[in-house]
């Protein structure tokens, strides 16, 4: 986009001289408040809004010079509650843009049910309607309705806004596992800063006007805000927001508190700690008790303190397992491995001293680079 302008009849900017370059198989998100301009900017590229001003280049050649049904005929675009048709079954629907570029309706359908697996739906419901489909479901057709004639570009606008928090983090997980596997060129809008930094490759925030703010990697972006504007967008607990992109592999564990539920009685009083984690015979967490209330071979849920959610070293990060350890009765975070087996436990004082040494280390990287 090379100083893109939207001007209505009335004067009104919406946006405002915009250029930003979105790079090739990576996910670009425009966030910023209410009528900053970032729907506007989204609908430029696909030609639903045309510019009143300046240059929309793909793959170096100007959008203006392809014929419109073309150009949007190349790009999946998803909206808020998925924008299905309701008298077409969900098979159908999946089908539309196959149907139009004029596949068979055999290979049509054959291409939506193998879209509906991908994006983690039953091929089962295929032949229902939408209306009969929770909002998850309907906005994983809506994303698989995009993707139905593979094309290059994909545009999301919002299109996890009207479903609940827990939906909404299953989505935008199975669009990043999506993503990993097509590596496709995807522009996605929202107002949400967690969502932004979750998914997006490069993060375009934008200020009211439609001007360009900041435009940097999720990590650039919490760790130096361009300005009292951004800084003020990403909040006040965006040092907590940065810990998502520290390491949680080389936090040093201990295994000197947990105790398996059918250990002597000399064994469970033998840790010098205030509790120990008890966990059962295959090593997985039952929750935490004092060493002094537990008798061998007489250990019952209801005798100990819920262990919280445990985090995985090495998949999950520094705020993972910081949430992990303030969420636990005791201060302790649990560990466990991919099958969800205790490795060990690290209280907060250790997490907080990882932190330390990561933005340590952080800063001696940004004095690298600067000199």
């Amino acid at each position: 986009m090379e100083s893109v302008t939207k001007r209505y009849p009335d004067g009104t900017v919406a946006v405002d001289r915009l250029s930003l370059e979105i790079p090739d198989g990576s996910i670009t998100v425009l966030v910023g408040p209410s009528g900053c301009g970032k729907t506007t900017t989204l609908r430029m590229l696909n030609r639903m809004v045309e510019p009143t001003e300046g240059t929309i280049l793909l793959d170096g050649a100007d959008i203006q010079h392809r014929p419109v049904t073309e150009l949007r005929r190349s790009m999946g675009y998803v909206i808020q509650n998925a924008g299905l048709f309701q008298h077409r079954t969900i098979l159908d629907n999946i089908a539309t843009v196959p149907r139009m570029l004029g596949w068979g309706r055999q290979k049509s359908r054959a291409r939506a049910a193998e879209l509906m697996e991908r994006v983690g739906l039953d091929t089962s419901l295929g032949k229902r309607y939408p209306y009969q489909l929770s909002g998850g479901q309907q906005q994983r057709v809506g994303v698989a309705r995009a993707l139905a004639a593979d094309p290059p570009v994909l545009l999301m606008d919002e299109p996890f806004s009207a479903v609940d928090p827990v939906v909404r983090k299953g989505l935008q997980d199975e669009l990043l596992r999506i993503q990993d596997e097509l590596g496709k060129t995807i522009v996605f809008v929202t107002h949400d800063i967690d969502e932004a930094v979750k998914l997006g490759t490069m993060v375009a925030v934008m200020r009211t006007g439609g001007r360009l703010a900041q435009f940097a990697t999720p990590a650039d972006l919490l760790s130096d805000p361009a300005d009292a504007f951004v800084e003020d967008f990403l909040g006040a607990d965006r040092g907590i927001r940065r810990l998502s992109f520290f390491p949680s592999a080389a936090l040093e564990l201990t295994t000197d508190a947990v105790v398996p539920v059918d250990a002597g009685a000399e064994r469970l009083a033998a840790p010098d700690t205030p509790y120990v984690l008890v966990t059962d015979t295959d090593g997985r967490p039952l929750g935490w008790g004092e060493p002094r209330d537990l008798t061998a071979g007489d250990i019952t849920p209801e005798a100990l303190l819920p262990y919280g959610r445990p985090f995985v070293p090495g998949t999950d990060s520094l705020r993972a397992a910081l949430d992990c350890a303030v969420l636990s009765p005791t201060g302790w975070a649990v560990a466990v491995d991919a099958d969800g087996r205790v490795t060990g436990v690290v209280s907060q004082q250790t997490i907080g001293e990882a932190i330390r040494t990561a933005h340590a280390a952080g800063r001696t990287d940004d004095a690298k680079v600067a000199s």
